[in-house]
Order: structure tokens, then C-alpha cells, then sequence
């Protein structure tokens, strides 16, 4: 039987309940006050955002594919993925790595550029001041021009090059990857409205913001996205059915957002009001029910425009409805007294999912910023703007583990993303070395858990991926910062790395008789960039004076290489005008020796050098030297190598 000192009970918790809540709610309330009436974040943290600028837009040229420009800034970037397209016959180089791999995704390439794009549109002078802008174009034009490529026709679209499972069964970087990369696309007999939807999107983006600098390239833009668009309303179809193997990373979830989205964008792009009517028709279908409430809890991401087109529209038009959905869905995230509201850590970030968390809430804040500025009620006006700028200070240090969530920048960023190529393994293995060699300057990792907790560590790729959908809200979100607060990008940015040994020898002599015979083995290792030599060679030098002392010359020692493929030995040659000073060289096909893990980046390769007498005595040889008094191999800087007989590594007699 129910007591009744147990409903008192009950009774005393609701209360107390209702009572926190209420006062966190109150709290929030005045906070939200005192920020209007300031006209200030009681969160801002001063930061400098120019810098911030200036590495997220460097992150995108980390993440180049094909033919690098000569004007590439990433030292340790090389020229990569040169036969993609080849299995098909079309030239498909060029575009940006998705994430921490070699993949090229053309849904998550196309959503990054529109958001960057849009940017560039609303903040054009935050870029300009900021002296960021022409990096951005170039990062525009990078990428746009891939996707010219990859549109040769107007039913024909492709959409990924490489196969998941192949490229992310190897860890090593880009440059020299071993694995096939078969390219896959769209057409009339198998369409993708969404793929080919966004990618219009972002040409139509693009168009607009190379109005001003380059007219021809921006209708050529303009009349890709045309074709693109009625190629994605004309044949129907998720791409994900169409490119399976994109089913494991990019599935899609439906197309009916990206002809809104698309549209949407052709409007802004052409002023032709039949786009407009396009998009506000397919609108209506983003739910079964036009008069349903749209979605509101989740955000915009590679998959979902919904909530980008409530903001696009709501802007572009000004009509009631859109403005309803905008506000409904930045009230989940920005109002924490609602009922329905998004999860936030104790730390105060708005947290939507465990996979990259700091990628949601970025583009969040990118959109609060736009609307924000738009909206004519100066409450909400400064409730969504605060809302934007307390999130990315979070990404920048304004959090409670006082780090910053951005690659180079700020307090105790991220050393350990899981990118491939900055890590620069070569031994296919994501822990070796244990340090990463490059710094991946600008990326946003994915971030911390709902309890505000990272692990920086390489294989947690929840947290320490990037890729370029990460930062394509949070840059132009940036861009918005640096227009309120300011900053000074870095003067000599970015400053040369220090190199590591990226090719050596390690040796090891054995003396038997009149014999000495030298094991040898050949490193490479290399990151700025990683690359292939195949004009590689080592030289091993003796001083053969007692030998020539004694009536002896150098003909009359014999040199003998262990026979393998790819690998010649040369006689004993004098070295420069000395008398007594030879070397004999070992040249290998370099072709063979890359980076890629084992037995890849290291070959042994064995020889012998054989005096008729025992006049010649080895102690003295330049190359010896290191060996004489060790057991086992070890790096041996007395015996050079060469790239088509430059000097690259170690020390030549005589210097």
C-alpha cells in the first residue's frame, strides 16, 4: 500500500528538481541579458583569429591530390594519386583528400567547398582584411577545377576514386601509394540526385564568389551546376546505390534536401526565379507532410542540408515559414531552458554526437553567425551570435582541459591526428614513428566526448580525425570572429620544419682472411616528401695506399655484389685527384624502395672487396671507420648516398 510519507517524498524531489532546473535556467536566462544589454560574450577569450584563419585555410592545401602548384606552401606535401582516373581513361587528378586517408569522396568534397564558399560570400572582407583572402581562392579554384574534370558530360558524374577497404588497409603517406584506385561514378542508367545536387551546389557557391576576379571561369562554374542540376532532378537516385563501395563511409539517407539546397544556390547564382520556385516546391517534400513541423534536432552535416536551406531561404526571401524552421532548430541548440534542447557538457559545448563533435557544433556556429546577422531582432540577434562565438572560443581554448582542438594553434593542440601522411610512417604502421613527423597546421580534430574528455591519440579516430567537411563551417565561422575581434595572421608563415635523416646506410664489416665482406642495408624514410629515388646509389671508400705502396694497384682488388634484381656494383674508381682515395658504387633501382612498410623502405644488399695479398689493411678506409670497432649494424654517415649523384646523405672523404 502507497504511504503517504513515500508521496511527500516524491513530492520534496520534484520539487527540488524543478527548483535546479529552474535556477540553471534563470542563470542562462541573465547570462543571455547581460550579453544583450553588453553587447558582449561574457565567454570571449581574446584569440588571434587571423592566425586561426590562416592555418584552416592551410589544412586544405594539406589535403591536395594530383599535380602540386609551385607555389605550394606544405614542404612535406608531394605530388600524389598522378593515375587517377587512368582505369577508366579520364583524367580525374586534382581535388582533396577526404580525411585522414587518400580517399576522394565527391558528396563530403562538394558539401566542404559550398560551406567555404558561402564564407567567402558573407565575409568577404573579414578574408580581404585579414589578407587570407587569395589563399581562399586558390583553395576554390583548386577544387572546382577537379570537379570539371570530373563532369565531362552533362549526365555524367564521378564520384570517388579509390576503394575504401584497399586504401585504408595501408597507413603510409600519399605520395607513394601502392594500392589500385579504381574511380566510380553516376549516370543516366544509375543517378545520384544528391551527389550530383551538392556538387551543383557548390560550382553555383563558387560562381558567385569569382564574379568579381575571374567572370569566364565563374559562368563556366555557373553552367556546370546548371547541367549538374538537371541531371540530378531529371534522373532520380541515391548515388550510394549507384557507388556502393561509398555505401561504408558516405551512405546517403536520401536526395530531396539537395535539390533544395541546389536550387537554392542557382537562384542566388543566377537571379532566375525558376530555381527559386524549384526549391521551395521540393521544400514542402522534405517532410511526408508539407504542414509537419521540419526537422529541427540534429544539423547540417555532408548528408543533411535541411537546416543550411532554412537559413539560405529564410534570408533570401524573408518569408515567415522559413524564418519558423531557422529559429526553431537554432533554439534547440542555443536555448538551454527548452523543454527539447541539444545535450551540453559541463564545459559548455553544444554536443550532438561522438564521431567528430566538434564538426557539428562548428557548423552550427557558421550558421547561427549568418542568420544572426541577418535577423532583425537585436535579442535574437545577439542570443545566436553569442551562441556561435561561446562554441568556437571552445574549439580554440575556452574549455575545461585549456587546449586548444585545432592542429598548431593555441595551447596544447592536438600532436597525434589521424592523418597518414602528416603522421609520415614508413612501415605501414600508425605507430611508428611514435612522434608525428609533420604538423598538420589548421585541422580541427573531432573533439572531445559529451564529459568534455579528449585522448590525443592516433588511433582514436573519434576524436583526432580531421577531414576537410570538419572544417568547412568552423573556417568560415572563423572568418566571422576575425571580422568582430581582429588578429595578425603569422608573418613567416609556415616556418621550415626540421628535417629527419630521410635516406642512410646502416653497415656492418666482417674481416676473413684477405676478405672483407660488408653488409649493408638501405633506408628510405623519407617525408619532405616521401618519395621515390630511382637514381639511387651509395658509395663505400677505401685508402688503398699500403696496397699501392706495396706494387699493388686497384685493379688487382676484386669487388663482388650478392646477385639480386635491381642491383650493380662498379669497379674501383679513383676519388677526385687523389691517388690512393677509391670508391666502388652500388646502384640500385630506387623504383623498389619507397616508404610503404615492410620489406619496402629498406633493402640489404651485401658485397666484398678481395686484396691477392695482405698488404692492404682496412683500418684506415674513410668508410670503415665507423665499423671497425662495433658489432652489428649500425647508421653509417662514412658511407654516402646519392640521388643521380647528388650528394643526400652522409659524408664524403675529404670534407
Amino acid at each position: 500500500m502507497f504511504k503517504p510519507r513515500n508521496l511527500v517524498k516524491v513530492i520534496l524531489i520534484f520539487c527540488i528538481t524543478l527548483f535546479i532546473l529552474t535556477f540553471n535556467c534563470l542563470q542562462y536566462k541573465i547570462f543571455d541579458v547581460f550579453n544583450f544589454y553588453l553587447g558582449q560574450s561574457f565567454s570571449k577569450t581574446e584569440y588571434n583569429y587571423a592566425e586561426v584563419l590562416q592555418k584552416s585555410l592551410y589544412f586544405y592545401e594539406a589535403q591536395r591530390s594530383g599535380k602540386l602548384l609551385e607555389n605550394n606552401r606544405v614542404e612535406w606535401r608531394g605530388d600524389s594519386g598522378l593515375k587517377d582516373g587512368s582505369d577508366n581513361g579520364i583524367d580525374l587528378t586534382g581535388g582533396w583528400y577526404d580525411a585522414g586517408d587518400h580517399m576522394k569522396f565527391g558528396l563530403p568534397m562538394a558539401a566542404s567547398t559550398t560551406l567555404l564558399a558561402w564564407g567567402a560570400i558573407e565575409y568577404e572582407e573579414a578574408y580581404k582584411k585579414s589578407g587570407q583572402y587569395d589563399s581562399l581562392l586558390d583553395n576554390l579554384l583548386w577544387v572546382n577545377s577537379y570537379f570539371i574534370k570530373a563532369h565531362p558530360s552533362p549526365n555524367v558524374l564521378w564520384g570517388q576514386v579509390g576503394k575504401g577497404s584497399l586504401d585504408h588497409g595501408w597507413w603510409g603517406p600519399a605520395e607513394v601509394m601502392p594500392m589500385e584506385r579504381p574511380s566510380y561514378k553516376i549516370d543516366q542508367s544509375c543517378p545520384g540526385s544528391d551527389l550530383a545536387g551538392e556538387t551543383a551546389a557548390a560550382m553555383a557557391a563558387s560562381s558567385i564568389v569569382f564574379q568579381k576576379t575571374d567572370s569566364d571561369y565563374s559562368s563556366l562554374l555557373l553552367r556546370h551546376a546548371k547541367e549538374l542540376y538537371e541531371f540530378a532532378e531529371q534522373y532520380k537516385g541515391k548515388y550510394s546505390d549507384c557507388i556502393t563501395d561509398a555505401n561504408e563511409f558516405y551512405k546517403s539517407s536520401g536526395y530531396q534536401d539537395e535539390l533544395v539546397w541546389a536550387a537554392t544556390w542557382l537562384y542566388r547564382a543566377s537571379k532566375d526565379k525558376k530555381y527559386l520556385d524549384k526549391a521551395e516546391q521540393y521544400y514542402d517534400q522534405l517532410t511526408d507532410d508539407p504542414k509537419a513541423i521540419k526537422p529541427y534536432n540534429w544539423t547540417h552535416t555532408w548528408d543533411d542540408k535541411s537546416y543550411g536551406s532554412y537559413v539560405l531561404l529564410a534570408t533570401l526571401t524573408g518569408k515567415d515559414k522559413y524564418i519558423k524552421d531557422t529559429e526553431r532548430w537554432l533554439e534547440y541548440w542555443c536555448d538551454r531552458c527548452q523543454w527539447k534542447k541539444i545535450y551540453y557538457t559541463k564545459g559548455g559545448l553544444a554536443w550532438l554526437n561522438e564521431w567528430g563533435s566538434l564538426r557539428y557544433t562548428a557548423k552550427t556556429a557558421f550558421l547561427a553567425f549568418i542568420y544572426g546577422d541577418w535577423v532583425e531582432s537585436s535579442w535574437k540577434k545577439r542570443k545566436y551570435q553569442a551562441f556561435a562565438e561561446r562554441q568556437i572560443n571552445y574549439m580554440l581554448g575556452s574549455n575545461p582541459n585549456k587546449r586548444s582542438y585545432v592542429v598548431g594553434f593555441g595551447n596544447n593542440s592536438p600532436t597525434q591526428p589521424h592523418h597518414r601522411t602528416a603522421h609520415g610512417s614508413w612501415a605501414n604502421n600508425n605507430k611508428i614513428p611514435e612522434e608525428t613527423r609533420h604538423i598538420l597546421y589548421g585541422a580541427l580534430v573531432g573533439g572531445p566526448d559529451q564529459n568534455d574528455t579528449f585522448v590525443d591519440e592516433r588511433s582514436n579516430f573519434k576524436m583526432t580525425e580531421v577531414a576537410t567537411d570538419y572544417n568547412a563551417g568552423f573556417t568560415g565561422a572563423v572568418a566571422r570572429m576575425y571580422a568582430k575581434y581582429g588578429g595578425k595572421p603569422l608573418a613567416n608563415f609556415p616556418e621550415p620544419e626540421e628535417k629527419e635523416e630521410e635516406f642512410f646506410v646502416e653497415g656492418q664489416a666482417n674481416i676473413n682472411d684477405k676478405t672483407m665482406q660488408i653488409r649493408t642495408v638501405i633506408y628510405n624514410q623519407s617525408a619532405w616528401p616521401a618519395r621515390v629515388i630511382k637514381g639511387l646509389s651509395f658509395r663505400y671508400f677505401v685508402d688503398l695506399s699500403e696496397v699501392m705502396n706495396n706494387g699493388g694497384s686497384p685493379e688487382t682488388i676484386n669487388v663482388k655484389v650478392k646477385p639480386q634484381p635491381g642491383v650493380t656494383i662498379s669497379s674501383l674508381k679513383p676519388w677526385d685527384e687523389s691517388k690512393t682515395l677509391h670508391y666502388v658504387q652500388v646502384d640500385l633501382d630506387g623504383s623498389q624502395l619507397y616508404p610503404g612498410g615492410e620489406p619496402h623502405y629498406k633493402k640489404e644488399i651485401q658485397f666484398s672487396l678481395t686484396s691477392p695479398n695482405a698488404s692492404w689493411n682496412p683500418d684506415n678506409d674513410w668508410s670503415y671507420q665507423g665499423m671497425k670497432s662495433q658489432n652489428g649494424l649500425i647508421k653509417q654517415v662514412n658511407i654516402p648516398i646519392y640521388d643521380s649523384g647528388k650528394l643526400i646523405f652522409g659524408t664524403e672523404p675529404n670534407q
